[in-house]
């Protein structure tokens, strides 16, 4: 068994700790135009500039069915879907706003179909709801809202209550964690407590814990739906630790008592959250393969994001990227589920370029293989603990020698303890090659 303790939360992580790929789902209004999720901010949008969007949101071609088989067939075992994101307009039928799908052209409960897609195909469903919100008039102008730099900012503020606005998301989770059978994540985003404006725009703050009132709102979740997983992002401490955008060289630790967290990283296929027409930086196959494995490698899990167009549908680059994630996971799969971080006591033995993960009944370690060596994997430390080696990818066996390597040539590798893999000539057909080792 693995013997990593990891810090005890509120909510019931095994399943997550498990699983360890999802998908995350970043969908509104700025889909339409296409040039990143804080459109509205970046371009100091008014309501009405924005309403072009609202007026025109029709996702003719949205089937949740099919995001849930693509999901399903690229590995990923969860998702977390984008109820309402900055912008403030909801995906959901709510009683407590009009800014929502079903008064747009969509005319329908874009949510509902989200859950009973990907339910029906297995995946457990997760809920993304922003604390943030451009559109309620009780949201106060902060640093980030999209009337920060008018002229009159200031005198807009007068009247708005966040009171009022942390009421407004208790009734809307309300909604979410009543209507929608068991959800599985409610994923918060963002408290930004330390910024504050400069010179005559001192008066800006930032936002955290108590604006959203974030104990009133973890313990309605909690009453409503006890066992979730909720992230870290109201400046309370819960289940989810969630750096984003970067992968950690190690597992996260609690900063006070050191202990191993429940942590996921959350990526994107290219640079941007929302459909972005024309963004370039997209990822490589081998760099997509390599994150999953890395994160796992370290105890974390990857909730990697697709950015649906406004028609409703994946485009091509998201297609591609989750057909390179099904091709590796179909075989490899075995080597990320139930899967953690090695042993400390295996990590001396691990080669440059290559990362382990182990089961966590601690019987099958698994060695992938980022830079395909010649002729030999060598494994110092091993020797007496391997019964058997096969490649994962097609279960055949690898053969291998203990103490040194098996060659005629003066100064071959040889000491006590050292492991010694065969590899074929050529490298498999596969992005990345995992060694499968059955432990004694």
């Amino acid at each position: 068994m693995s013997s990593y303790a990891i810090r005890r939360t509120p909510g019931d992580a095994s399943w997550f700790r498990h699983d360890r790929f999802g998908m995350f789902i970043h969908w509104g209004l700025y889909a339409l135009p296409a040039r990143h999720e804080w459109v509205k901010t970046r371009e100091r949008m008014s309501e009405a500039d924005y309403d072009r969007y609202f007026e025109r949101f029709d996702p003719d071609l949205y089937d949740a069915r099919e995001w849930a088989r693509q999901a399903r067939a690229a590995g990923m075992r969860y998702a977390v879907f984008t109820s309402k994101h900055h912008e403030g307009f909801c995906m959901w039928d709510t009683r407590y706003t009009d800014y929502k799908c079903t008064n747009t052209p969509a005319g329908r409960d874009l949510l509902r179909e989200y859950v009973d897609a990907f339910r029906a195909e297995g995946l457990r469903v997760g809920f993304y709801y922003s604390l943030l919100d451009w559109h309620h008039p009780d949201f106060t102008i902060d640093m980030h809202h999209p009337r920060r730099d008018d002229p009159d900012a200031q005198a807009q503020n007068e009247g708005r209550d966040m009171r009022r606005y942390a009421q407004y998301m208790r009734d809307q989770v309300t909604e979410l964690l009543t209507n929608y059978g068991k959800i599985d994540i409610l994923w918060f985003d963002f408290s930004y407590p330390d910024y504050h404006g400069e010179g005559d725009r001192a008066w800006m703050r930032g936002k955290g814990a108590a604006d959203w009132e974030a104990d009133a709102l973890i313990t309605l979740a909690r009453r409503l739906q006890p066992g979730i997983l909720i992230d870290n992002r109201t400046g309370i401490e819960q289940d989810l630790w969630t750096p984003e955008q970067y992968q950690p060289l190690e597992w996260l630790r609690h900063p006070q008592t050191g202990e191993y967290v429940t942590w996921e990283a959350c990526q994107t296929f290219s640079g941007s959250w929302g459909y972005h027409r024309d963004e370039t930086t997209w990822k490589s196959p081998e760099m997509l393969i390599r994150m999953l494995v890395n994160t796992v490698s370290l105890g974390g899990n990857l909730l990697m994001n697709v950015g649906p167009t406004a028609r409703g549908c994946f485009d091509r680059r998201a297609q591609d990227a989750l057909r390179v994630y099904a091709d590796w996971m179909r075989l490899n799969g075995r080597s990320i589920y139930g899967c953690t971080m090695a042993e400390p006591e295996l990590l001396p033995a691990l080669p440059a370029d290559c990362r382990f993960t182990q089961s966590e009944d601690g019987k099958r370690l698994y060695l992938h293989l980022f830079a395909y060596p010649f002729a030999h994997v060598q494994l110092p430390g091993l020797a007496g603990k391997v019964a058997y080696a096969q490649f994962l990818h097609d279960a055949s066996e690898l053969r291998f020698t203990e103490g040194r390597v098996d060659h005629f040539s003066e100064g071959a590798a040889q000491s006590e303890g050292l492991l010694v893999i065969e590899l074929p000539a050529r490298k498999p057909d596969v992005l990345v090659p995992v060694v499968e080792l059955f432990l004694k």
